[in-house]
């Protein structure tokens, strides 16, 4: 069956339709010659594309104005929306899109995280949940990582000309890159939220720490706060599981349960009084930095996969109120 594309060219009043038969050309080829008529077909129309450029750029300066906003004042809301969208919008360009593989992973994620979310959430809390809830937001933390930077290192290979030395296809090369870097930061960022959430029920939950007050137990110096268990070894000696953590306000943790709160949770204050920790102090070690500007980008990506979307819906429904093409 021949593959003939129609188009119309020309300006507003001259239109024609040309019909170009697109069944000997190769796929690379069949794209060149439908991106050149596309341009054809919107030669005349930079006055209507200009005003475009604008809508959106105010769009996107009043959204981004409107989110800061809502984010200083109802931080709760914004979080949980955000995370809503983070977790949808995705599925449904996957549904769409046929994207089978990413969607089985989607569903075995969120399978195994929603059942540590109902631990996390859970009164009383059983003893044993936090390490769990840390446990495995810390592994998807870690996979995340590491499949972000093995996707970022087959798109600079392939950049460089290195997949053919493995007689790789740029495109396929590519796509690989480009696939796992997509796994690595959204899950990533997926992650961090839902880490962020367990550990406020968690923390709320033992009773030492309370995101708006005071809170409601004293913490003795042989209680980790984070997990509300027993510390059995001291600050100063080496621990055969894990090591004791002393901040700078003096309490201290379970080496493992802090380092879960701050990288993981996304905490930056002390579990108990809120004193601000100081992360260069806590991963002196130059090979552990890392994992906190991860931790960093991952935040500034949650904007672009959770409202990016929206926006660009937004602007696209302006465009057809105004009838613009």
């Amino acid at each position: 069956m021949a593959a003939v594309l129609e188009v119309e060219v020309g300006g507003p009043g001259e239109r024609e339709a040309e019909e170009v038969d697109l069944s000997h050309l190769s796929p690379e080829e069949r794209w060149r010659v439908e991106h050149a008529l596309m341009h054809a077909k919107h030669r005349g129309h930079e006055a209507m594309h200009a005003e475009m450029v604008l809508i959106l750029i105010a769009t996107l300066v009043v959204a981004q104005l409107l989110l800061v906003q809502w984010k200083q004042r109802h931080p709760r809301s914004y979080n949980m929306v955000t995370l809503f969208q983070m977790w949808v919008v995705p599925l449904y360009f996957t549904i769409k899109l046929y994207w089978w593989r990413f969607l089985v992973i989607w569903v075995l994620f969120s399978a195994v995280t929603a059942f540590v979310t109902f631990r996390a959430t859970r009164k009383p809390l059983v003893q044993t949940t936090p390490r769990l809830v840390y446990k495995w937001f810390l592994l998807i933390y870690k996979m995340s990582y590491a499949t972000g930077i093995v996707g970022y290192m087959a798109v600079m290979f392939t950049l460089f000309g290195l997949n053919l030395l493995f007689r790789i296809k740029p495109e396929d090369a590519m796509d690989f890159g480009i696939s796992l870097l997509f796994y690595g930061l959204y899950y990533g960022v997926l992650e961090r939220d839902f880490a962020e959430m367990c550990a406020d029920y968690m923390a709320s939950t033992i009773g030492f720490y309370s995101a708006s007050g005071m809170p409601t137990k004293h913490l003795s110096d042989s209680v980790c706060a984070v997990c509300g268990q027993q510390i059995f070894v001291d600050v100063n000696e080496e621990g055969i599981i894990e090591n004791t953590y002393r901040l700078s306000c003096n309490h201290v943790f379970h080496e493992f349960c802090i380092r879960g709160w701050c990288i993981v949770g996304k905490k930056q204050t002390c579990p108990y009084c809120k004193e601000k920790v100081d992360l260069k102090r806590m991963f002196s070690n130059p090979w552990e930095r890392p994992h906190v500007m991860y931790g960093q980008l991952l935040d500034w990506l949650r904007y672009l996969v959770a409202w990016q979307p929206v926006i660009i819906g937004l602007v696209q429904g302006i465009n057809y109120i105004l009838g613009l093409e």
